[in-house]
C-alpha cells in the first residue's frame, strides 16, 4: 500500500571504501582480476531513512575504487546535503554540474535516492520506474576462469539447478585455445546450455573476421564486443556478415554511442552496465533508444557486489527491452563475502526479483564492518 511520501532532505552521507576477496581469478580480453576487488558503499540518511547505494569501478573499464570514494567524500557530499531524496532527476543533474563524469559514483547516490523513495512510498525500484514486467531474470554466469576443468565442473553443478546460460570469455590464451574450449563445452552439454561468447575488445579490426568464422561455428546466442571501443566500422562490417547477432558492450557507454551505433548499424544488441552509463535513469533512456531501433538489452555487470546488483535487478525487473538475461552471479558465485543480510534469491536458472520496497535488501553498518575489509571510510 502507498502513502504521502514525507519529506526527504538528505541529512548525511556515509561512505566506505571496502575490499572482497574472490573465490577464482577471472581473465577477461581487457584485463584481469584476482584475489580481491574493490567497491565503495553509500549510505544515505534522510527522514528517518536509511538508503544504500554501491559505486563499483574497474580499473581497465571505468576509474578505480579509490577515485570514485574521493569523488563521494570530497565532491560530491556538499551537492547533496540538504537536497530532498525524492527530487532524483534534479539532484542527479545538479551532480553533473558540479563534478564531470564519475558515473559510478553518482550511480550510487541515485540507488540510495531510489531506495530511500522506495521504503517512503511502500514501493519497489521496479515499480518506481514504471512498473515491472518480470518477477525474474535469467542468468548467465561467465567462464572466466583459467582453470578450465574447474569452470566445466561449475557447469555441471549449474546445470541440474536450472542454469543455461553460460558466457565464454574469449581472446585471453589464443585462437587455438579457445576454440579447444568452445569445443568441449558443446561436446560435454551439446544444446542443453545457452552459449555466448565475449572477447572484451581483444581481437584486432586485421584478424577479427578470419576468428569470428571459426567461433561461429560452435552457434553461439551473441558474439560480444570483438574488437575495441573505437572500432564500430569493423563492428558494422562483422554485424552485416554474420547470422549470429553482435553485442555492443564497450563500444556503448551512454546514449550519445548508442545514437552511433544504431546509426552505423554496428550491433544487433547492446550491454546496459549500471556503471558504464551512470544510473537507473541513464540506463533506462539508452533502452528507450534501443527498443526504437529493434536491438535487444543484456543486463552486464563489472565487479558489483549485493547493493549494486539489487538496483540492477529492479532496473531489468522495468524494462521490456533487456531480453537476453543478466550476469548478476557476483555474490552466489565468485564474492567470498557481501554486505547484504540474505543474498537475493536464485531459483532455477534464474534472478528473483525482490518484492519489498526499495532495493528489497537489508544492509546494515554492522554487516559492512562484518563481511568486508573497511580500508577507509567517511560520513558526515
Amino acid at each position: 500500500m502507498t502513502h504521502a511520501v514525507p519529506a526527504l532532505t538528505i541529512e548525511r552521507l556515509s561512505v566506505w571504501l571496502v575490499e572482497s576477496p574472490i573465490a577464482m581469478t577471472r581473465l577477461q580480453g581487457v584485463g584481469h582480476v584476482k584475489d580481491t576487488v574493490k567497491r565503495v558503499l553509500v549510505r544515505l540518511d534522510a527522514g528517518g531513512l536509511t538508503g544504500w547505494g554501491e559505486a563499483a569501478p574497474w580499473e581497465v573499464f571505468t576509474g578505480t575504487a579509490e577515485a570514485a570514494f574521493a569523488a563521494l567524500d570530497r565532491y560530491l557530499r556538499p551537492a547533496v546535503i540538504g537536497q530532498p531524496a525524492n527530487h532524483v532527476r534534479a539532484l542527479l543533474r545538479r551532480l553533473d554540474k558540479v563534478m564531470v563524469g564519475h558515473a559510478e559514483a553518482k550511480f550510487a547516490i541515485e540507488t540510495a535516492c531510489f531506495d530511500l523513495l522506495g521504503q517512503a512510498s511502500g514501493l519497489s525500484i521496479a515499480e518506481l520506474l514504471g512498473g515491472r514486467v518480470r518477477d525474474t531474470i535469467p542468468l548467465s554466469f561467465s567462464i572466466a576462469d583459467p582453470d578450465f576443468a574447474a569452470d566445466l565442473d561449475r557447469m555441471r553443478a549449474m546445470l541440474p539447478a536450472g542454469h543455461r546460460l553460460f558466457k565464454v570469455k574469449t581472446g585471453v590464451l589464443g585462437h587455438a585455445e579457445d576454440l579447444r574450449r568452445l569445443g568441449a563445452i558443446r561436446d560435454t552439454f551439446g544444446d542443453a546450455v545457452d552459449l555466448r561468447i565475449d572477447y572484451n575488445q581483444a581481437l584486432t579490426p586485421f584478424e577479427a573476421m578470419r576468428i569470428l568464422r571459426d567461433v561461429d561455428t560452435f552457434r553461439p546466442t551473441f558474439i560480444e564486443q570483438p574488437v575495441p571501443r573505437p572500432h564500430l566500422d569493423t563492428m558494422a562490417a562483422l554485424a552485416a556478415a554474420f547470422d549470429t547477432p553482435l553485442l555492443a558492450d564497450e563500444s556503448c557507454f551512454d546514449a550519445t554511442d548508442l545514437m552511433r551505433v544504431v546509426a552505423m548499424r554496428a550491433a544487433d544488441a547492446i550491454s546496459v552496465k549500471l556503471m558504464k552509463c551512470g544510473g537507473m535513469l541513464a540506463g533506462q533512456a539508452l533502452m528507450g533508444i534501443a527498443d526504437t531501433a529493434g536491438l535487444a538489452g543484456y543486463a552486464g555487470t563489472l565487479y558489483e557486489g549485493g547493493i549494486a546488483l539489487a538496483a540492477g535487478t529492479q532496473f531489468v525487473a522495468a524494462m521490456p527491452g533487456i531480453s537476453l538475461g543478466c550476469e548478476f552471479y557476483m555474490p552466489h558465485h565468485v564474492l567470498l563475502e557481501d554486505v547484504l543480510e540474505a543474498r537475493i534469491p536464485h531459483q532455477n536458472g534464474m534472478v528473483v526479483v525482490p518484492q519489498a520496497p526499495g532495493l528489497g535488501i537489508r544492509v546494515t553498518d554492522a554487516s559492512v564492518r562484518n563481511n568486508t575489509r573497511v580500508l577507509a571510510e567517511a560520513a558526515g
